[in-house]
């Protein structure tokens, strides 16, 4: 039997000092991390960008197929994927739990490994938060708190007509991998002798479990001296967010169907599913992947980059949102999604 430490032989206070007791301070900026009343961080002279998003269990994530290890990555990775869609440097998160009895020490411990593991790779400091108990289930909510030069931070509103739209990595994956892990939970429930069969679909399953940010992106993009004119991630699927770049920037937009990128593994699956895969780029959500806009002169820079696909363009508001489909014929994009509220 695995040891089981109950939470309340700690107390409040106790947790917090066992669960940031190895913290490590990465970046200059950070003043004054966990322990006091509030963090204190100098972003010398830099402008602050700030995100939060709140993952709950039932409606994000189902415990039975997500080991916490990753839910605690993955939950710091949605976060600073916000902050580099605004073109900034993700520097600092707070992290706040609600949980129920049914979570042992070792259960929060194992999800605070996840989380560590995201703020090293990223160099991202851990410095606050607040935990406390739910009458059931997991809550979490994280803050991240980036950094970008003055005034160069990236909006959703700020495309032009004529802008290229281009989109990072591949699309499709996430859901495909949501997808298997589902089957898999029903077949699972209905005959709990039947181990799951997930060894070939590495690729979705890591992509639905432990995605990442594009750091690398927002780091060539700026090497290359681009700014792009607009930009977002691909949280909702393809389709929905693009739909929100037209909206807010008053444009409309011409994409290809061809161009978009769905990883061979992807195409496959969905193949096998009977889905379309590009179905599942345009509607499946949870991809991290970067959809932006920027200038065409500034073409011939990314045309070696295999991480970033052009995949349409902007045009007058008045032409709409079309996707060209590969038979040629042209249909108006609809927002397809994830709705949180549906």
């Amino acid at each position: 039997m695995e040891e089981r430490t109950e939470i309340n032989d700690l107390g409040e206070f106790g947790l917090i000092d066992y669960l940031t007791r190895n913290i490590e301070i990465s970046n200059a900026g950070t003043i004054l991390g966990v322990g006091d009343d509030a963090a204190v961080i100098d972003h010398f002279g830099k402008q602050t960008v700030i995100s939060t998003d709140m993952l709950v269990e039932g409606i994000h994530f189902d415990l039975m197929y997500t080991p916490l290890k990753h839910l605690g990555y993955k939950s710091v990775i949605v976060n600073l994927s916000d902050i580099y869609a605004m073109n900034a440097t993700p520097t600092h998160i707070t992290l706040s739990l609600a949980f129920s009895n049914r979570f042992s020490l070792e259960a929060l411990t194992e999800f605070y490994d996840g989380v560590y593991a995201a703020c090293d790779k990223y160099k991202v400091d851990l410095i606050g938060g607040d935990t406390t108990s739910s009458q059931k289930g997991f809550v979490i909510s994280v803050t991240a708190i980036g950094e970008v030069a003055p005034d160069k931070f990236v909006k959703r509103s700020t495309a032009q007509k004529g802008d290229l739209l281009c989109v990072s990595g591949d699309l499709g994956a996430a859901y495909l991998g949501l997808t298997i892990l589902e089957r898999e939970k029903q077949i699972f429930l209905e005959n709990p002798n039947i181990q799951p069969d997930l060894e070939s679909q590495t690729y979705v399953i890591g992509r639905q479990l432990k995605p990442e940010a594009r750091h690398d992106i927002i780091s060539f993009l700026a090497g290359k001296e681009i700014t792009p004119t607009a930009m977002m991630d691909v949280s909702d699927g393809l389709s929905s967010d693009i739909l929100h770049i037209c909206k807010q920037s008053e444009l409309g937009c011409v994409l290809y169907e061809e161009k978009i990128p769905v990883h061979d593994d992807s195409r496959q699956l969905a193949m096998k599913l009977g889905l379309d895969p590009t179905a599942c780029a345009l509607s499946g959500g949870e991809d991290y992947e970067l959809l932006f806009t920027m200038k065409q002169e500034d073409y011939d820079k990314i045309t070696l980059n295999e991480e970033i696909a052009v995949i349409g363009y902007m045009t007058d508001a008045a032409e709409g949102a079309h996707i060209i489909t590969q038979s040629n014929n042209k249909h108006q994009i609809t927002a397809q999604g994830w709705n949180a509220f549906k």
